[in-house]
C-alpha cells in the first residue's frame, strides 16, 4: 500500500470522505488506488482481485461519487441507477452493507435482493425510489419477469466475483440480464483471475476496459500463531469467555458471521464481567464510533464485529484475533487474522470450530497451504456452565471465576504427531496471546511473560 496516498487525494465527495473517516480508513489499498480514479472517469474496468483486498470499496466509493455528481430530481420507484450482481446471498448482503456504510451521509438509497426468502418484502421495497440494487441473478430475473423491477435506467453495471458466477452456472442468467439493460452504460467486472472464460465474458460486457490487478492474498503472516479448538456451537460463548478471562487478554478482536450473533456474544461477555462491545451495520454511527474509540484506547477489551464492520479497523500491535465462527469465504480468514502480527509484532489468531464448520476449515487450510494447530483448553469443561441453571447464569452479572482454575500449564497443542513445539531446552514456548498486550495494559513482569494469570491452552 502506498501510504503517501489518502482517500482525500482521490477526489471523492465530502460525504463519502466523512463516511470513510468514520469507518477508520485513511489510505486506500492497492486495488482501490488503481480502480477508483478510473471508475470516476466513467470508463469500463476489468479487475483481478480477491476477497479481502478492498475491492468492494474500490468500486462502491467511485460509483457513489458519480451518483452524487449527477443527482436526479425525480427518481422512479423500482428503477435503479446502479446494478451490482454477485453470486451468493452472503456476498450480496456484504456488498450492500458496504454501500450503506459509505452512503450514510447522503440520500442515496440501496437495497439487497436474493432468493431463498419471501419475495413480497422485496416487492414492497421496490415501490420506493432506488439508486443502488445489489442482487443475485436468479432472484433479479424473478422480479423482472413479474414486472416489479425496471432495469431500463441502469447507468452502471458491476459483475462482482464473475468467476464464481460462471462456476455456479449463472452465465445464461447474466446474458438474459444484459438484454434488459441500456446499451450505453459503464461496466465493471471483477474476478479472482483473468481466465479464458472471464476474458470471453468481458468481451461481451466491457467496452475498451482498463485492466487492474493485485496479487492473490492467500498467505498469512508467519508472525501470527494460528490455532483452533474443536467445540460445539452451543458451548462457544462460555468457552470464549473462559479463554479471555483466564488468559488475561486486554485487547481481542472477535469475528462473528452475523449481526445478531455479535450482539448476543457481546452481551454474554459483558455479563461475565468483561468490557465488551459489538459493531455491525445495524449499530448507529455514534455507537460504532464509541466502540472503536474505546477499543483503541483500552477501555473496551473485547470488540465483537462482523467482517464488514471491522474492515476499517486498523490497530497497531493488536495482539489477539478470535474467529468465533469461520467465514464462508476462505480468503476472509486471511483478511481477519492479518489484523494481528503487523509491523514485526507477534500475534495470536484462534478459531472456535464446530463440527459443521470442518469443511470451511479444510478450505482455509488448503488456501494457506498449512494445517492449523489443533489445541484443547486446559481446565475447561462444558459442565462448568451446564451444571448451573440457565436463569441463574443470565441474572448474574459477576464473572464466574470460581469454576475456573487460577493457573494452568500454558499453551500446548493437541496430541498430534509433529505438532508439538518445544524450545531447545525441552520446554514449550509461551502462547503469544499471553505476551502481546495493549498499549494501556500494565507492564508488570509477573503478568507479561510465560504464564499470564493462566496461559491455559493445554493437553
Amino acid at each position: 500500500m502506498n501510504t503517501q496516498i489518502t482517500f482525500a487525494d482521490l477526489g471523492l465527495a465530502e460525504p463519502l470522505l466523512r463516511a470513510i473517516t468514520d469507518a477508520g480508513y485513511e489510505h486506500p489499498t492497492p486495488i482501490q488506488a488503481q480502480a477508483i480514479p478510473h471508475v470516476l472517469t466513467g470508463g469500463d474496468l476489468l479487475g483481478a482481485a480477491q476477497t479481502g483486498t478492498g475491492k468492494t470499496a474500490g468500486f462502491t466509493l467511485p460509483i457513489l461519487h458519480r451518483l452524487l455528481q449527477k443527482p436526479l430530481a425525480n427518481r422512479k420507484p423500482g428503477q435503479p441507477r446502479v446494478l451490482i450482481l454477485t453470486p451468493t446471498r452472503e456476498l450480496t448482503a456484504q456488498v450492500e452493507e458496504s454501500v450503506r456504510l459509505y452512503s450514510q451521509h447522503t440520500a442515496i438509497r440501496s437495497m439487497v435482493m436474493f432468493g431463498g426468502v419471501n419475495i413480497n418484502p422485496q416487492i414492497n421495497a421496490l415501490r420506493k425510489p432506488l439508486d443502488v440494487l445489489v442482487a443475485t441473478p436468479g432472484r433479479l430475473l424473478d422480479h423482472a419477469q413479474q414486472k416489479t423491477l425496471d432495469l431500463s435506467a441502469v447507468e452502471i453495471l458491476v459483475l462482482d466475483e464473475a468467476d464464481r458466477m460462471l462456476d455456479m452456472g449463472f452465465i445464461r442468467d447474466i446474458r438474459r440480464i444484459l438484454t434488459l439493460l441500456p446499451k450505453t452504460r459503464q461496466n465493471l467486472l471483477f474476478s479472482a483471475t483473468f481466465s479464458d472464460e472471464i476474458r470471453q465474458l468481458s468481451k461481451g460486457v466491457l467496452n475498451d476496459p482498463i485492466e487492474v490487478s493485485v496479487a492473490r492474498r492467500n498467505t498469512a503472516s508467519e508472525l501470527v500463531s494460528q490455532s483452533m479448538v474443536l467445540t460445539e456451537q452451543a458451548h462457544k460463548r462460555d468457552l470464549l469467555s473462559y479463554i479471555i478471562r483466564e488468559s488475561g487478554w486486554h485487547q481481542v478482536l472477535v469475528f462473528t458471521r452475523t449481526k445478531h450473533g455479535a450482539n448476543r456474544l457481546a452481551e454474554k461477555l459483558t455479563k461475565d464481567g468483561l468490557s465488551a462491545a459489538a459493531i455491525h451495520g445495524n449499530k448507529s454511527q455514534a455507537a460504532r464510533t464509541r466502540a472503536l474509540a474505546g477499543f483503541k484506547d483500552g477501555q473496551v477489551a473485547v470488540l465483537v464485529a462482523t467482517d464488514i464492520a471491522a474492515r476499517g479497523l486498523d490497530i497497531d500491535q493488536l495482539p489477539n484475533v478470535v474467529n468465533f465462527e469461520l467465514p464462508n469465504v476462505p480468503e476472509d480468514y486471511v483478511h481477519r487474522i492479518g489484523r494481528t502480527g503487523r509491523a514485526g509484532a507477534e500475534g495470536s489468531a484462534m478459531s472456535l470450530v464446530d463440527k459443521t464448520e470442518v469443511k470451511l476449515l479444510n478450505a482455509i487450510e488448503k488456501l494457506i497451504k498449512r494445517p492449523i494447530e489443533r489445541i484443547t483448553i486446559e481446565g475447561w469443561s462444558p459442565d462448568m456452565v451446564t451444571a448451573e441453571p440457565a436463569h441463574n447464569r443470565q441474572n448474574d452479572d459477576r464473572p464466574r471465576r470460581n469454576n475456573a482454575p487460577r493457573k494452568s500449564a500454558g499453551a500446548r497443542p493437541a496430541n498430534r504427531a509433529g505438532e508439538g513445539r518445544r524450545t531447545p531446552g525441552g520446554q514449550r514456548p509461551a502462547h503469544p496471546g499471553g505476551q502481546n498486550r495493549s498499549r494501556n495494559a500494565s507492564s508488570s513482569p509477573a503478568r507479561s511473560t510465560a504464564a499470564p494469570r493462566a496461559a491455559l491452552l493445554g493437553k
